[in-house]
């Protein structure tokens, strides 16, 4: 499977699979909000169940109008490509009724089916890419499914053997793309340095130049790297890492052609000096570099998944039950938004490639 393997016929707006998330969270209204936002420049099809939504859609604006198809109607007929004056719906009907701010474990299992629903339409060529709501891993774990979350769900589910954690979004003030990726993610600190090798980063190096360069249209990405301890190890003084592990990895990646440069001491590198050349930064851990990220893209920032077969984008936030708990019209669905855009830049880009 490509990254993207729809056929785009002149005139129709691309395609896009919006996973609506976890029912009883602000996935649902944010989808409605974002897709119907931007509903001239991309068909933004929801993923979720037709009456939940229509109902919610309601509430949300009565002029947004919803037309819903069942996924054998889809699988049998192809997508049918509706105006702009309306957002598709694929029916993925929930079990049970939902209460906002309150998790149903008996929904579990139809929120998971959304995710297959985004993968099959995909490896069909109904869509160009995945943008995803955020969910409760907990609700499908309690539903009786072993689920760790969307990124080694899409992974598994497409055979991936690796990918890359990369979030994104424009920085307040001059609204630049800052771009920052992990070498390790949801690892306890005490963990990182022993998760950390020449090969692993090696891999993870490969995997974002290779995004780069085919789903961002960047030809020559450069990347910037973080060290792993104070001042980047100071010469050994603060730990071997960067001496024994990530120098080795950068000098190999530059051998195969990739602009890695680094160490770079992360106290001092998230400066515009440093960054204006920058195509990406490399952070060895979860919260060396999304604090930077998150408090300079100010809510509009992207989860984007790099090394899949696919385009995958989600917002960067969670469910936020206590939000949704309190009515409609609390949530911000600027990072939705965002990451529609940025889905579909990136299927602009794989589809303008050569």
């Amino acid at each position: 499977m490509s990254a993207t393997s729809s056929k785009r016929r002149p005139g129709v707006r691309p395609a896009i699979a919006v996973t609506v998330g976890e029912p009883a969270g602000i996935g649902p209204e944010i989808s409605i909000r974002a897709a119907w936002a931007r509903r001239h420049e991309v068909n933004c099809v929801l993923l979720g169940d037709a009456a939940f939504l229509a109902m919610t859609a309601a509430d949300i604006d009565p002029d947004i109008r919803l037309s819903s198809l069942s996924l054998m109607a889809v699988r049998n007929g192809g997508l049918p490509h509706f105006g702009a004056e309306r957002l598709t719906v694929i029916d993925v009907p929930l079990t049970a009724h939902v209460v906002a701010g309150q998790l149903n474990k008996e929904n579990g299992r139809a929120v998971l089916d959304t995710l297959d629903a985004a993968i099959e339409g995909t490896r069909a060529g109904w869509f160009e890419a995945v943008v995803t709501a955020p969910l409760q891993k907990s609700t499908i774990n309690d539903a009786g499914v072993k689920f760790s979350g969307h990124t080694e769900y899409f992974a598994d589910q497409t055979g991936t053997p690796q990918v890359v954690m990369l979030l994104a979004g424009p920085q307040q003030g001059d609204g630049a793309p800052l771009r920052v990726a992990l070498a390790t993610t949801h690892l306890p600190l005490k963990d990182v340095a022993a998760a950390l090798s020449r090969d692993g980063l090696a891999r993870v190096l490969d995997i974002i130049h290779a995004d780069l360069r085919h789903k961002f249209g960047i030809a020559s990405p450069r990347i910037l790297v973080c060290g792993l301890n104070p001042h980047a190890g100071e010469n050994g003084y603060l730990g071997r890492e960067e001496i024994e592990v990530i120098t080795p990895a950068i000098e190999a990646a530059r051998a195969r052609g990739i602009d890695a440069r680094g160490p770079y001491p992360a106290d001092t590198l998230f400066q515009p000096k440093y960054l204006q050349d920058a195509d990406c930064v490399l952070a060895m851990y979860h919260d060396q570099g999304l604090p930077v990220l998150k408090y300079a893209t100010f809510g509009n920032g992207v989860n984007i998944t790099l090394g899949l077969p696919l385009i995958r984008t989600s917002v960067d936030h969670g469910t936020a039950l206590d939000l949704a708990a309190q009515g409609l019209g609390k949530a911000d669905c600027g990072s939705m938004e965002q990451a529609i855009g940025t889905a579909l830049a990136m299927a602009n880009a794989v589809h303008a490639a050569p």
